[in-house]
Parts: C-alpha cells; sequence; structure tokens
C-alpha cells in the first residue's frame, strides 16, 4: 500500500513539474515574442568603438535621448557588420562612412544622410619598418577594407607616390580593434586608422605618413533607411535622435573628451595612456548632411574602382 502511495505522489510530482515547464516555456515565448516587438518598434543604430560614435554613446549613457521614444544602439567592431544589419533590416541607421553608403546605394538601398560626422583617418606604419614617406610602401602590406574610405586613401597613397598599385599588398582586416593589434604585434607594416585607435597606435611610436584631414577629405557620416523614415514614429524617432546627438555634440564641444572617461571607458578598447593622450580640441558639430564635394568624390572613386554608374547626391 505505501508503494502505490508513493508511486501516486510521484506521478503527480512529475506531472505537476511538467505542467510548470510547460508553463515557463510558455512564458519564456511569450517573453521572447514581446522582446522582438519592442525590438522592432525601437530605432536601432549600428555603431562601432570609434571616436565618431562617441556623441551617440554620451546622450545614450546619459539619458540625453528622450524617454518617450525607444532609441537603441547596436554596437559592433566592423563596419562589414554594420553594413550587413542595415541592409538586412536589423537596424534603421548606422555610423559608416561615405564610401560605403554610396556603395550600398548603388546596390538599391535608399540611405538618407543625417549627419556628417568629424571622422578622419591616420595611415600609420610600423616603426620597426622604415616606412617614412608614402614611397616607402612599395612592396609593403597595407591593412584597410575594400569599398570604404580606407580603400579610398590607400588608392590616394599608391597615386601620391607614383607606385604601382600591385606593389602595395591591400590586406582586408575589417576589425578596427584586429587591425591595431596587428600593428602592436608587429604582423602589419602599414594600416588605415581612425581615432582612438590611431592614438593608441602613436603611443608606440609608429609614424603617420598620410592625414586625411590635410587632404580635406571628410567621409564620416550617419545615415538611417528610407524604407519606413515617413511613418510618424520613426520621424519622432529621428527627431528624439538629432536632438540628444545634437546635445552631446555641445557638452563634447564645451567640456572636451576627456571629461566623458566613464563613457570611453565603457564602450573602447583603449589603455589609460591612449585615453589621456585623446586629441582633447576635437570638436563635434551637429547633425547635417555631408558635403557635396565629399559625396562626390565618394561617387566619383566607387566608379572608377567598380565601374558602376555614379548616383545623384542625396542632398535631404
Amino acid at each position: 500500500m505505501k508503494k502505490l502511495l508513493f508511486g501516486i505522489i510521484a506521478a503527480l510530482m512529475c506531472f505537476g513539474c511538467g505542467q510548470s515547464y510547460e508553463e515557463t516555456k510558455q512564458k519564456t515565448r511569450a517573453q521572447q515574442r514581446r522582446l522582438a516587438r519592442e525590438d522592432s518598434a525601437a530605432l536601432k543604430i549600428a555603431v562601432m568603438p570609434t571616436l565618431d560614435c562617441l556623441p551617440l554613446f554620451v546622450a545614450e549613457d546619459h539619458q540625453l535621448f528622450d524617454t518617450i521614444v525607444d532609441i537603441r544602439l547596436k554596437p559592433f567592431t566592423a563596419q562589414m557588420d554594420c553594413d550587413t544589419a542595415l541592409i538586412n533590416g536589423r537596424v534603421e541607421g548606422s555610423i559608416t562612412d561615405i564610401v560605403r553608403a554610396e556603395r550600398m546605394i548603388r546596390q538599391g538601398l535608399p540611405l538618407r544622410y543625417v549627419a556628417a560626422t568629424n571622422a578622419y583617418w591616420l595611415l600609420v606604419t610600423n616603426q620597426h619598418q622604415r616606412i617614412t614617406q608614402l614611397k616607402h610602401l612599395d612592396d609593403k602590406m597595407l591593412a584597410m577594407t575594400r569599398y570604404s574610405v580606407t580603400d579610398l586613401l590607400g588608392d590616394l597613397a599608391v597615386d601620391s607616390a607614383k607606385l604601382q598599385t600591385e606593389r602595395v599588398f591591400r590586406i582586408q582586416v575589417n576589425d578596427v580593434n584586429v587591425r591595431l593589434k596587428m600593428l602592436e604585434n608587429n604582423e602589419m607594416d602599414a594600416l588605415l586608422l581612425t581615432e582612438p585607435q590611431a592614438t593608441q597606435a602613436l603611443l608606440g611610436k609608429h609614424k603617420v605618413i598620410l592625414d586625411s584631414r590635410k587632404e580635406d577629405i571628410w567621409m564620416g557620416a550617419l545615415v538611417v533607411r528610407e524604407q519606413g523614415m515617413d511613418h510618424p514614429d520613426r520621424k519622432r524617432q529621428l527627431e528624439v535622435l538629432l536632438k540628444g546627438y545634437n546635445e552631446a555634440c555641445d557638452s563634447l564641444n564645451h567640456y572636451g573628451v576627456r571629461q566623458y572617461k566613464d563613457v570611453i571607458r565603457k564602450h573602447y578598447v583603449l589603455s589609460k595612456q591612449a585615453m589621456d593622450k585623446l586629441p582633447d580640441t576635437l570638436k563635434f558639430s551637429h547633425a547635417a548632411a555631408p558635403r557635396t564635394q565629399d559625396v562626390e568624390r565618394a561617387q566619383q572613386w566607387l566608379t572608377k574602382a567598380t565601374g558602376a554608374p555614379a548616383k545623384p547626391v542625396n542632398k535631404k
């Protein structure tokens, strides 16, 4: 009798556990559906650990985005991954460069420029290779990303030094942190870096032989997908995003980059020495479309590099 009683109790317990497990699965699926709906409704922006994203990080971390709307930053370490997320509709916007944006437009993805960023790129050479002039890039490896501003600047370096294109070996390294690490580990001859990776590199006494600022090339941009942006909810989200972005720019310009070490430590892989050496005079401009000359330069380079026809300059 006791064995029968224990058997009944055990069966009831198992049945009860089974119900609990099924209920838990249902709750989990319901939570996943709810989170997916919330994420779909949010305005999502792809960002990278580069200094042109700092206003977005400051706006998010210091609650400058109006909480009435849902704005989410989606972090990546390679621009190609940002592009993929944008193309596949997993994000509505992205920090990018104009060359990459124009290429996506040519591939059939309508984009809108909503801000030109202050990003600049340095061609940094390995100190152990004694590359002090552009002509010394002959028979050297240069880390970059294809069909990006770094590709354009690589061509500029080759053309300026009158080198044979095939004599400068372009090595595609998309992850900005990996690219820097390859320099630090003496695995690469030269690299194109933006901030803050450029500041970190220069602590190692590596040399700069090309600076995009001196060439008057400004290719940083914040873009959004045109599809769906005319919806009132999306318009409101974009307004809030740009308002918070502009406020963060004002704060950064007033207090300086180094006053936001809490944000930098959170979002960037950077040594304390590099953090102390960041260019504190760097200025961040309010959201405005990039210069026509930069868009046209990107289009002309893409036409030469790919043979694809140019699109009209997007002045929105």
